[in-house]
C-alpha cells in the first residue's frame, strides 16, 4: 500500500514569514499538533519545513522568549523527511524511525505537497487490519462448529 492512500489530503500549512503566533493560532483552530512550512514556487506549494507545537513549547516558552516579532522560519524544523505519495508505508516508516520524526509531509513527483503522514494513520491502519484478522479468526472458529456438530 502507498503512502498516499492513507495520507491526510488537507494539511494546515504556513508559509516561512508568518509569526509564531499565527502559527500557534492556525493549530489550535485547526485542532493539529504541526504546521507544514511551505514556498510558492511556480504556482506549486512546496514543503520546507514543519513547526510543531513542541517546537513552539521548547523554544520560546520554556526559554520565556518574547514571541511578539518571532517568524515561524526561526524555530521550524528544516531537515525535513518527505514521502512521495506512490512511496510504501514500510519505506516511509523506516523514514520516521531513523529520523525520528512522527510527521510526515508528503509530495507528489514534482515536489509539491498533497498531504501529511503522522505515525497515529499508522498505528490506526495496524488497529483496523488486526481487528479485520481477529474477526476472520472468530468466523472461522463459528465456521467450524457449525460444520463439525458430531
Amino acid at each position: 500500500m502507498a503512502v498516499g492512500e492513507i495520507c491526510s489530503r488537507e494539511v494546515v500549512f504556513a508559509r516561512k514569514g508568518e509569526s509564531v503566533r499565527t502559527a500557534a493560532r492556525l493549530m489550535r483552530e485547526h485542532h493539529v499538533g504541526a504546521l507544514v512550512i511551505v514556498e510558492e514556487r511556480n504556482g506549486r506549494r512546496i514543503p520546507v519545513g514543519i513547526i510543531t507545537d513542541r517546537d513552539i513549547v521548547i523554544a520560546i516558552v520554556a526559554k520565556e522568549v518574547d514571541a511578539d516579532g518571532l517568524r515561524v522560519e526561526e524555530v521550524m524544523s528544516t531537515d525535513l523527511v518527505t514521502a512521495v505519495e506512490t512511496e510504501g508505508i514500510s519505506e516511509c516508516i523506516a523514514k520516521m524511525r531513523a529520523k525520528a520524526v512522527r510527521r510526515v509531509p508528503v509530495i507528489d513527483a514534482r515536489g509539491e505537497l498533497v498531504g501529511i503522514v503522522t505515525a497515529d494513520d499508522f498505528l490506526d491502519l495496524l488497529a483496523e487490519e488486526l481487528s479485520g484478522l481477529a474477526r476472520m479468526m472468530a468466523n472461522e472458529q463459528r465456521r467450524e462448529a457449525q460444520v463439525r456438530t458430531v
